[in-house]
């Protein structure tokens, strides 16, 4: 693939980004290519060195913030005429609520409800951890006082319980990473979703 192939790829992947962060994201990469070529590569290894341009844009859509987005993607094309504002001032009440309020209710409420299940499953950790400490020094206590049974019964039951608090870190961490990936995925799909709109018109 030729440079100007692949800054054409990229722009078209890129297109809802506002217009002077296109151009120097562009540019970036126009000198990277360039400078691989006057380190002998030839134009084509130069393009191929850097990876793809699917690669690429995604790495970007994932840096950028969504307000610069959603900002650039709301940003009327031309300008509204006074019939036009007073329509979208009156009707602002339904078409707010609908674009919004609603998908941003659900959104943060889905985003509580995962975080929330990862806080309960910490918080049975901590339960956890606490009994065993607890368990084994009544268990002490009980075997200072001479009811050595019952003191070592306690102690081995705080024992399984220190047993079961490692392997629940190691669910209760595996789930947190989890968690964070799934939001990380999916702040970076409903970026997509903007690029994919403006690629397609």
């Amino acid at each position: 693939m030729r440079k100007q192939e692949f800054t054409d790829d990229l722009r078209s992947r890129l297109s809802a980004l506002p217009p002077a962060e296109l151009e120097e994201r562009l540019s970036f990469y126009e000198e990277i290519i360039d400078d691989r070529m006057e380190e002998g590569l030839s134009e084509e290894e130069a393009v191929a060195a850097i990876g793809s341009a699917d690669e690429i844009a995604e790495q970007i859509i994932g840096d950028v913030p969504i307000k610069t987005i959603v900002k650039e993607k709301i940003k009327p094309k031309r300008r509204l005429k006074a019939w036009e504002i007073v329509l979208l001032v009156l009707g602002s009440p339904i078409w707010f609520s609908l674009l919004v309020i609603v998908p941003l209710s659900v959104a943060i409420s889905l985003y509580a409800m995962l975080w929330s299940v990862i806080v309960a499953l910490w918080a049975a950790f901590a339960s956890v951890v606490g009994s065993a400490v607890g368990v084994c020094i009544g268990g002490a206590g009980l075997v200072a006082v001479r009811q050595t049974a019952a003191g070592l019964a306690m102690i081995g039951a705080g024992l399984v319980c220190a047993g079961l608090s490692v392997f629940l870190f190691f669910g209760c961490s595996a789930a947190t990473k989890g968690s964070a990936l799934l939001t990380k995925k999916s702040v970076l799909g409903v970026k997509k979703l903007f690029f994919r709109k403006e690629t397609a018109r």
